[in-house]
């Protein structure tokens, strides 16, 4: 049962393994010889099935709200809420491998209604299935990431301290962790500005690397009223576009390519 803030009840997220044995049952104490073609292991799968407290009226509602609902807007408040059970899940464990899941990992996406047992039970009454969420690039920009890839995997190029840093500070940002985005943004922004500056002289570093520079003063303040405990609209705003400058200063060091 997740509840929020006020202590009410807004969903229920039901899991269950599927598709393999239980991993206690899998669970061996020591290695054992295999062949030299061993067949595949099997694959556990989890379903996760996330239920409002709200009912609906009757039948003929819930049909009406199928048919009009923004089912793709349905299916992200339901991974939203998936999300903070994960989130939950990685701080109680202590666990920095736990992470938490986007829609395109979904192997499948379905939006629909049914009683308390059947979705208990991960089932339907009606229900539909949503295709895979494709984003329009050109090939170009498509095979702009392979490129990257073989070159880090090569030793032509290097992954920067403060990409990964961004990343983070933009899944805190998303998922509206503004406290722990403030914090992490400033170490990254601090990193992009000394990692950044051996590429100068490409096309449009020099001038994202001032513009970092002068978000120094509003990004410290924001983390400072992180640490404090909160961050106003004012805050939360400096570091959505602060952030949105790191990332456009990383996209410009390799916007002609990895050995341009």
């Amino acid at each position: 049962m997740l509840r929020g803030h006020a202590g009410n009840p807004s969903h229920v997220v039901v899991t269950a393994t599927l598709g393999a044995p239980q991993r206690w049952l899998m669970a061996r104490r020591r290695p054992k010889s295999v062949s030299g073609g061993p067949d595949p292991t099997p694959v556990i799968a989890t379903r996760a099935t996330v239920i409002g407290v709200q009912p609906f009226d009757d039948a003929k509602a819930a049909r009406h709200w199928l048919g009009a609902a923004d089912l793709e807007d349905q299916a992200a408040i339901a991974l939203e809420h998936l999300n903070d059970m994960i989130y939950a899940h990685r701080i109680t464990m202590a666990d920095p491998y736990v992470h938490e899941v986007g829609r395109q990992q979904a192997l499948v996406v379905r939006v629909g209604f049914g009683d308390g047992d059947q979705l208990a039970q991960g089932r339907w009454r009606q229900a539909r299935e949503l295709p895979e969420p494709r984003k329009k690039t050109s090939r170009a920009a498509a095979m702009r990431p392979q490129e990257r890839l073989v070159a880090l995997l090569t030793g032509r190029d290097a992954a920067l301290a403060c990409e990964e840093l961004a990343l983070r500070a933009r899944l805190d940002l998303d998922r509206g962790r503004q406290r722990e985005a403030a914090l992490q943004l400033r170490v990254a922004l601090e990193a992009a500005i000394a990692e950044l500056a051996p590429w100068v002289e490409r096309p449009g570093v020099a001038e994202q690397l001032e513009r970092l520079r002068d978000e120094r003063a509003a990004v410290g303040a924001a983390a400072n009223a992180a640490l404090e405990g909160g961050l106003d609209a004012e805050a939360a705003q400096a570091v959505e576009q602060a952030l949105r400058k790191v990332e456009a200063a990383l996209r410009a060091r390799l916007a002609q390519g990895i050995e341009s």
